[in-house]
C-alpha cells in the first residue's frame, strides 16, 4: 500500500512540474525568457554523455542516502547520460561553495573525453536538495520538456525557498523541445 502512495505522490509531482513547464514554454514563445539574477552568462563547456553500457559503481559513503537507493541510482545515471540537461540546471543546496556550477556537478566529478565517468561526486548521495532537483529535471526531460523549460520550472520551484544557487549558465539559445 505504501508503495502505491509513493507512486501516486511521484505521479502528482511530475504532473505539477509538467504544467509548470508548459506554462514556461508558453511564456518563452512570447519572448519572456529570463536569466535569474546572479547567474553566470558564460557559455558552458560541451560535455559528452556517458557512452551506452554499464556505469561505474557509486562510491561507498559513510552516511545514509538522502533518498532510497533506486532513486539515487536513477538520478546519477541521468546525470551521466544527460549532461546537456543538468549542466544548465542550478542546484540550491549551497554547493557552489564546493565549486559546483550546476546540478550536474553534484553527481559527476570527472569524465574522460569520450564522456565515460571517471569519478562520481559523492555529495549528491546524501543531499536531498541535489537529488530532488536532479529527479525533477529527469522527470521533466522524460516528459519531453526542453532544457530551457526545465531550467525555468526548476528555478520557479526552488529559487524562492533557498538562499543561494549555483552560478549555472543558461541553456544555449534555440534549445527548444528535445527530440
Amino acid at each position: 500500500m505504501a508503495s502505491h502512495k509513493t507512486l501516486l505522490a511521484t505521479v502528482c509531482a511530475a504532473a505539477g512540474l509538467l504544467s509548470t513547464v508548459l506554462l514556461a514554454q508558453h511564456a518563452q514563445q512570447g519572448g519572456s525568457a529570463r536569466v535569474a539574477a546572479g547567474q553566470a552568462a558564460a557559455a558552458p563547456k560541451s560535455i559528452k554523455p556517458a557512452p551506452a553500457g554499464a556505469l561505474p559503481p557509486l562510491p561507498k559513503v559513510p552516511f545514509e542516502p538522502a533518498r532510497p537507493m533506486p532513486v539515487v541510482q536513477q538520478v546519477y545515471e541521468f546525470a551521466a547520460r544527460h549532461p546537456e540537461v543538468l549542466q544548465h540546471v542550478p542546484c540550491f543546496c549551497g554547493c557552489e561553495r564546493m565549486g559546483h556550477t550546476g546540478n550536474h556537478d553534484c553527481f559527476v566529478k570527472g569524465r574522460a573525453a569520450d564522456g565515460r565517468i571517471t569519478e562520481w561526486e559523492a555529495h549528491g548521495i546524501g543531499c536531498q536538495v541535489c537529488l530532488d532537483v536532479g529527479r525533477d529535471a529527469m522527470l521533466l526531460f522524460n516528459s519531453g520538456a526542453s532544457v530551457s523549460a526545465i531550467r525555468e520550472a526548476i528555478d520557479k520551484k526552488y529559487r524562492a525557498h533557498f538562499p543561494s544557487a549555483t552560478p549555472t549558465p543558461p541553456p544555449p539559445a534555440g534549445t527548444g523541445r528535445r527530440t
